[in-house]
């Protein structure tokens, strides 16, 4: 029975490596963006992505020409964010919005969508009367007119039309607003811009009229109630007043301001103290008055008083006394004291001294009869304003609620009439508002149509035929796994390459190894290079030859590898290990009857089966006789054994095995080695053959040295972009022979 084997029990034999440094000899795989692969895989598809551009085009241009012309007229309107009343006052102007630019820029978006509304479309299609008319319809696309709508119906589809073709533009920092329509009349276009303008003016102005008839109504309510209450209060303070007695003269004052805020300031009550009072003091300065001159009159002699000298009677009478006594003393100086002349004398100035005595004491008399009066009156109106005091305290308990409804009527008052002056004002000022939109210009009838445009819908094409190329072209590389290029070694399959095997000019890889200087015997010669140095340890011991299909090149490659370090002068077995198909034997010459599969059956040495090549250095196992199951024999410790043995007698071990899809051999045999070849055959039809054996071979975690790519033609169109391998390097050769 057959006994599976380890997988890494002949690695740790010849030394196991990393492949990740392996790797790292051939430095990072191709980058992401890759001009040359990118023009390399456009100019292998050049017909396709051509194809796919033209038909984006035809239809572009079959879409143009099937198109009905669109006109498009533009008015223009430039919205204020402050509008001015007719009236010149302070007060006469709205500020739509107070601050910032923010605001400013948030106001005119307003308004902008104010102009998409639908409530403005259906104000444009009755001004216009619209709703209903076939031309409108016609011009918009239907062709025929829907007469099964309603009317709410009919309303609604033909706002719908008007704000399906109409472009509002609001350019930033600036407060022009370009209106535009389309339609397939440019008569209709132009009317339809206009009437938008024109609309709009007439919804704002109709908006600010409808703002202020709300603040009029609300105004008249306010009005109706405040005189209500008004009235309410006023007659609840005369009924008050008559109930309590109180009669008020004039207004109460409630001002806080030095007024009488006890509310008896202008009662009949205070009124009457407040003159009594003022007469009493009147008659108090008098009485004091006449009673000083009183006592100045009684408390001296009746004619040493100043008041009684000063009396023109009394001052006649003393002049003439002294005339009179004057004349006397002169008769008396010359008359005896009983002559007729003195006596005469005598009798005249007793007569004058009784009267100036009765004048004086006259005098005297008024002064005291006016102190007499002037102290009654006195005491008569003192008496008056005790009297009114205290009416006028008894009244002030009772004007305390007068106060207080006084003070609520004379609010209600305020109240109602700031109310009516604001009404007045409103009433003054309704509908009289200038708007603050201005249009600049009106729109006219386009001359020619705005749509379709040809180059631009051919531009159109072009770049979605450009998308559409670029993603079929990006699907198409993502789902192809050939290898056309020797960059996608490394970019697909994430493996090193080795080495470029160019495709024989005559189709015989045979003669083209025969000579030394061909380009394929250089290709090889650069792969021997490269396995030289494909491990840290130098050349592997032991190497597999394997490809995911038949036919790909690895026996041919497995012969020329083994030829070439036979001619370096290491010791070199080739192995012919597919032991299904085996083909060493045919491409020799030499007979295959003893082999691989010889000494898998029996514990024969290695020596008794190996043939020699009849080139120095260079020996060969061929597969023998094909076994029933070769993956069976391939599975048994002895092919361990075998190769064990192999890298003792020979410097290198080279292995020939069968492909890997489909088959087990490759995979087994691929634990047991010191490194693995993997030849890709170029610009074959994979489906997804190379992944999956990729995936089948490091399963068995070999050490993957690299990838080889066979049978590449460089003359290729799409293969001229290679930054690796040209047509040129392929030719120095045979030019170097030509010249020599």
């Amino acid at each position: 029975m057959a006994t599976n084997l380890p997988a890494d029990s002949f690695h740790h034999a010849h030394g196991h490596h990393d492949p990740a440094d392996a790797a790292a000899l051939f430095g990072p795989s191709r980058a992401a963006f890759d001009l040359r692969y990118l023009l390399a895989l456009v100019r292998s598809n050049i017909w396709m992505i051509l194809g796919v551009i033209a038909a984006a085009l035809a239809l572009a241009l079959v879409a143009t020409l099937l198109q009905t012309p669109r006109y498009t007229a533009t008015s223009t309107i430039q919205i204020n964010d402050q509008s001015e009343r007719v009236l010149g006052n302070r007060d006469d102007s709205t500020n739509l919005t107070n601050g910032s630019s923010w605001d400013t820029e948030r106001f005119l978006n307003s308004q902008t969508e104010i102009l998409r509304s639908r409530g403005l479309a259906q104000r444009v299609a009755q001004s216009l009367k619209l709703i209903g008319n076939p031309a409108f319809y016609k011009a918009q696309g239907i062709d025929t007119p829907p007469t099964a709508l309603t009317a709410e119906e009919q309303r609604n589809l033909t706002a719908g039309l008007l704000i399906a073709g109409l472009t509002i533009e609001l350019p930033r920092d600036s407060r022009i607003v370009t209106i535009g329509f389309e339609s397939t009349d440019p008569e209709m276009a132009a009317r339809v811009a206009n009437a938008y303008g024109n609309e709009f003016i007439q919804a704002n102005l109709q908006r600010r009229f409808d703002s202020s008839s709300y603040a009029r109504g609300f105004l008249a309510q306010q009005l109706d109630e405040s005189r209500r209450k008004l009235e309410a209060s006023e007659r609840a303070l005369n009924d008050y007043s008559r109930a309590a007695g109180l009669i008020r003269t004039q207004p109460t004052s409630t001002s806080g301001s030095g007024g009488d805020t006890s509310g008896s300031g202008g009662s009949v009550t205070t009124s009457s103290l407040l003159q009594i009072n003022a007469a009493a003091n009147d008659a108090i300065a008098r009485r004091i008055q006449a009673e000083a001159r009183w006592r100045a009159v009684s408390g001296v002699p009746l004619l040493a008083s100043t008041e009684v000298i000063a009396n023109p009677s009394v001052a006649a009478l003393v002049a003439q006394r002294a005339q009179i006594q004057a004349a006397l003393e002169q008769d008396r100086a010359t008359h005896l004291s009983d002559y007729p002349s003195v006596r005469a004398k005598e009798s005249e100035l007793a007569a004058i001294t009784a009267q100036l005595t009765q004048a004086a004491q006259n005098v005297r008399n008024a002064v005291r009869s006016e102190y007499q009066s002037a102290l009654a009156a006195e005491q008569q109106l003192t008496a008056q304003v005790g009297q009114l005091k205290n009416a006028t305290l008894s009244e002030q308990d009772k004007t305390v609620q007068y106060s207080l409804l006084s003070r609520e009527a004379e609010t209600n008052r305020q109240l109602y009439e700031g109310l009516l002056e604001r009404y007045k004002t409103l009433n003054a000022v309704a509908g009289v508002s200038l708007s603050n939109v201005n249009i600049i210009d009106k729109a006219e009838a386009p001359d020619g149509p705005s749509s379709p445009k040809l180059l631009k819908n051919l531009l159109i094409g072009l770049i979605v035929g450009l998308g559409l190329a670029g993603a079929l072209l990006f699907v198409r590389d993502q789902f192809d796994d050939s290898i056309r290029v020797p960059e996608d070694v490394e970019t697909k399959l994430a493996l090193p390459l080795l080495g470029v095997i160019p495709k024989a000019q005559d189709g015989d890889p045979k003669t083209a190894l025969a000579d030394p200087k061909s380009p394929m015997s250089e290709a090889y010669n650069s792969l021997r290079g490269s396995l030289l140095y494909s491990t840290t340890e130098g050349l592997p011991r032991v190497m597999l030859v394997t490809s995911a299909q038949p036919s790909e090149g690895k026996t041919t490659s497995s012969q020329a590898i083994a030829a070439g370090f036979a001619r370096m002068g290491k010791r070199v077995l080739l192995i012919d290990a597919d032991m299904r198909r085996p083909s060493l034997h045919r491409r020799t010459g030499i007979d295959g009857d003893r082999g691989l599969s010889t000494l898998l059956t029996s514990h024969e040495p290695l020596a008794a089966a190996i043939v020699p090549s009849g080139n120095d250095n260079l020996s060969f196992l061929m597969a023998g006789p094909v076994p029933p199951s070769p993956t069976e024999l391939l599975s048994t410790a002895r092919i361990e054994q075998i190769l064990e043995e192999a890298a003792a007698a020979y410097d290198v071990v080279v292995i020939d095995s069968p492909p890997i899809l489909g088959l087990a051999d490759a995979p087994l045999i691929s634990a047991l080695v010191d490194g693995v070849v993997f030849v890709v055959e170029a610009d074959r039809n994979r489906r997804g053959s190379l992944k999956t054996s990729l995936r089948r071979l490091r399963a068995m975690r070999p050490l993957l040295l690299g990838a080889v790519l066979t049978k590449f033609d460089p003359l290729k169109a799409g293969n001229r972009y290679s930054e690796y391998y040209g047509y040129d390097y392929y030719q120095y050769g045979s030019d170097r022979k030509d010249h020599a």
